[in-house]
């Protein structure tokens, strides 16, 4: 990896402005790709160029379009950037796509810049000290307002030096990029190189990439726009060759296992299992102040986050309609699922009246609160308060706080948990001594169970500690016991006690009755039998018949082969053709009574 992010700063002004001019004089590259681009001198889509500043730092350039007409693919660029050279000319001064280039720019969270005052040597000194003062103007209050500003006319090469000090400077500040190990890249470009294949550039955020790893494609192609994984097969920034590459530059990736129509731009590359992609997300949303109007639901809207554009539906969460200047709290439909996070920022537009609308930070991704109570903040602990039950690795996929699991694999809204807690509780003591079997228990109230004061857990079943003691307690089988003490080895059927299933269930796990092929003994009949059954043995080692223990327990073949049967299983006795030998309980020690429960 290399040693430190690479800065990357995006163009922005008013078309004609001398953006371009000003990167070609500062890198010796060219950013207008397109021949159309060259033939008409303007920019129409996202260039790219990068340059070694005097410190050695690098520094890439994002050249974005200023024609109204080309917006969307201006923003396409800004997305991922820390920072700004805003172009303003000395000629024509301040001008409508300056004005909105500088409020996108402030939507999209960008922080810090660089003013360059372009064309100077074609105006008098007077013309420069007027555009200078009405740029400030403009820029006050603004994250721009004490940027600094420098006077440049790169044709009659006056003041690119002072201009590439002054982003020496810029890049000298503190880096916004943070390593997170989750990297993201919003594809900005995507091209066939030559004997390579697919490649696709991008700025790469929150994490670092290497060749060889295994990346997922966000959204796939249309019409399921499903996920696909492909392979770094090679890296580049700056047409240099990388094994990787950290977070906060420019970077190119030739990818294995795609075809060039399955990418485009505003795809994202990730990790598998690191995002959650989704198609709706809760965000503040605040409105230009001069827009000229209100906003509502109605509208053709567009979205542009990352390097994508959708159309995308919006719904005020707070208000029904925000005037201009106003702030408030919107969720968005998309299209399609994105990976997103907590702190995205986007800008909204509308395209029929071909304007921007406004933009925002994103709070909530995939919200589960219905939008007419829905009042999101950011945070993981909203999320968890929402949710309830939030699966750990999950709350990470869509927050990317990482937060240890309260209960079993979930971090818990501590409300819910106590909810939850007081109706399972309840549910337990409403099974009495027989229990509450777990298994009608789901996943996460069983995960409730062990920290359940006053409950005990044993034998697949839960019961409060007054009844875990053991014995008939609570059960109302007293009658039946009964009857089975009287008649031992010609037991009553259950059923004729009024003995359920589950009462039945709660007897054999307190080892009060053992059953077998559908008949049921008292363990102390059980017991009695193995002793017959060992004194048999002992004057018939060569092995026993049926007859000759229904005989000594005075029973019927009905009840002496169940008999048997529990005998053999708690090894008493072994069968061997149509005769019982003794089996491994006799063989050892005398504790044949205990064996045969």
């Amino acid at each position: 990896m290399a040693e430190a992010p690479l800065r990357v700063v995006a163009t922005a002004g008013h078309v004609d402005h001398g953006k371009s001019t000003l990167i070609r004089a500062l890198t010796g590259q060219d950013p207008d790709r397109l021949a159309e681009e060259r033939a008409r001198g303007m920019t129409i889509d996202l260039g790219f160029a990068w340059c070694t500043l005097a410190s050695g730092r690098e520094l890439a350039f994002v050249d974005v379009p200023g024609h109204v007409r080309f917006i969307k693919n201006m923003l396409a660029g800004v997305g991922a950037v820390d920072a700004c050279l805003f172009v303003v000319a000395a000629d024509d001064g301040w001008m409508p796509q300056s004005e909105e280039h500088l409020r996108i720019l402030e939507l999209l969270g960008i922080g810090r810049g660089i003013v360059a005052l372009t064309k100077v040597a074609t105006v008098p000194a007077a013309r420069r000290a007027e555009v200078r003062a009405q740029v400030r103007a403009r820029l006050r209050g603004t994250f721009l307002a004490e940027a600094a500003l420098v006077e440049v006319d790169a044709p009659a090469g006056e003041g690119v030096g002072a201009l590439a000090g002054a982003l020496d400077d810029l890049a000298a500040g503190p880096s916004p990029v943070v390593d997170r190990a989750r990297p993201r890249l919003w594809v900005d470009r995507v091209f066939v190189a030559r004997g390579a294949g697919s490649v696709v550039t991008g700025t790469l955020t929150g994490g670092g990439v290497a060749v060889g790893d295994d990346l997922l494609v966000v959204p796939g192609p249309p019409p399921e726009h499903r996920p696909f994984r492909v392979r770094v097969r090679a890296l580049q920034s700056h047409r240099r060759a990388l094994s990787g590459a950290p977070p906060g530059g420019r970077v190119a990736l030739n990818l294995a296992g795609v075809a060039r129509p399955e990418l485009r731009r505003g795809q994202a590359l990730v990790r598998a299992g690191q995002f959650e992609p989704a198609r709706t997300f809760d965000a503040t949303l605040a409105v230009l102040g001069a827009l000229g109007h209100d906003v509502g639901r109605r509208g053709a809207f567009q979205i542009h986050v990352g390097a994508a554009q959708y159309s995308v539906g919006v719904r005020l969460l707070d208000t029904a309609r925000l005037a201009p200047g106003e702030e408030g709290l919107a969720r968005l439909h998309l299209p399609v699922a994105l990976p997103l996070l907590p702190g995205d920022r986007y800008v909204l537009r509308e395209a029929g009246r071909a304007e921007t609308v406004g933009g925002g930070e994103i709070l909530v991704v995939d919200p589960q609160t219905p939008a007419a109570t829905a009042r999101p903040a950011p945070g993981a602990r909203y999320v968890v308060a929402e949710r309830g039950f939030v699966d750990a690795s999950l709350l990470e996929r869509l927050t990317g706080e990482a937060l240890p699991p309260d209960v079993g694999r979930w971090v818990v809204d501590p409300a819910a948990r106590a909810a939850a807690e007081s109706a399972l509780a309840t549910r337990v003591a409403s099974a009495g001594a027989r229990g509450l079997e777990l298994a009608v228990l789901d996943e996460r109230e069983r995960a409730l169970l062990g920290g359940l004061a006053g409950v005990v857990v044993a034998a697949g079943r839960a019961l409060a500690s007054e009844h875990a003691g053991g014995g008939s307690e609570g059960l109302g089988v007293d009658g039946f016991l009964a009857a089975l003490a009287a008649a031992p080895f010609t037991p009553p059927a259950p059923a004729e006690h009024g003995v359920d299933p589950a009462t039945l269930r709660e007897l054999v796990r307190r080892r009060l009755v053992s059953g077998s092929q559908g008949v049921f003994f008292s363990a102390d009949a059980v017991a009695r039998a193995a002793e017959t059954v060992a004194a048999l043995l002992a004057g018939a080692p060569e092995g026993i018949t049926v007859s000759e223990v229904r005989e000594a327990l005075g029973t019927t073949r009905k009840y002496a082969l169940p008999l048997l049967a529990l005998l053999d299983a708690n090894g008493v006795t072994r069968r061997r053709g149509e005769t019982r030998v003794a089996g491994p309980a006799l063989q050892g020690s005398g504790g044949l009574a205990e064996s045969a429960r």
